[in-house]
């Protein structure tokens, strides 16, 4: 959670606003609920850290449909995801902020492509983070065996993130729970549930610390490009 004061940021007067999106879905038995908000968290703070934004609280809730039928898992729609970013948005405006990352936490946010992608119609002022090139570039540099569409979830990427940011919130049982389903053409009808059984899509037991170093390291350097893209004109 940030902690800055008002002050603060009237002091920094930062030009772009930072907002990360999680999600509260089953990520097997040895990840949290809560894990797609901590890397959110964890990669907007990366961001905050080395770049003048003004970074603001989590979304903690957002669109995990495809996991409804493992225990703990919670949803809003799509619209409520769109009307809560929309009105964050306003709110940043009237305070003189007219910039907005939305760092993504959960591939199955997909709305959050059209927010961008209508916010953008008259001129740059919404970036998502990171994109697919994000990851691929983060992937590499972290020397991960495995790739994005293997590793959906609780995988090598998110285990290694964890496994060097927040250590504490992983339990035992990730190195012995690989799962492949790679061939998953029906995932939006027939939910997660028809391609695991753990709730894990991944390879979670090639996961290092050193390997969630280096994609947090790539990632703050790949966000360079959004933030001067989005502040070139303004």
């Amino acid at each position: 959670m940030p902690t800055a004061t008002s002050t603060d940021v009237q002091e920094l007067q930062p030009r772009v606003a930072v907002l990360p999106v999680g999600s509260f879905e089953q990520h097997g038995k040895y990840l949290p609920l809560i894990t797609d908000t901590a890397i959110a968290c964890v990669i907007a703070q990366e961001i905050a850290d080395a770049y003048p934004v003004h970074l603001l609280p989590p979304i903690t809730v957002s669109c995990s449909h495809e996991h409804a039928a493992f225990p703990g898992t919670v949803s809003i729609s799509a619209r409520t995801l769109y009307a809560v970013i929309d009105d964050i948005r306003a709110s940043l405006a009237r305070s003189g902020i007219h910039k907005l990352v939305i760092v993504n936490g959960h591939g199955g946010n997909y709305v959050l492509s059209n927010v961008v992608q209508e916010a953008n119609v008259d001129g740059p002022a919404v970036s998502l983070f990171p994109l697919g090139s994000d990851w691929d570039r983060a992937r590499e540099y972290g020397g991960l065996e495995s790739d994005r569409h293997a590793d959906m979830h609780a995988g090598e990427i998110e285990t290694s993130i964890l496994l060097h940011a927040a250590p504490e919130l992983i339990r035992e049982g990730y190195d012995e729970a690989d799962h492949d389903s790679s061939q998953r053409p029906f995932l939006l009808v027939q939910g997660m549930a028809a391609y695991t059984d753990s709730g894990v899509i991944g390879f979670p037991s090639l996961a290092t610390a050193e390997k969630g170093k280096a994609i947090l390291e790539s990632l703050r350097s790949s966000f360079s490009a959004h933030f001067e893209v989005l502040c070139r004109l303004s």
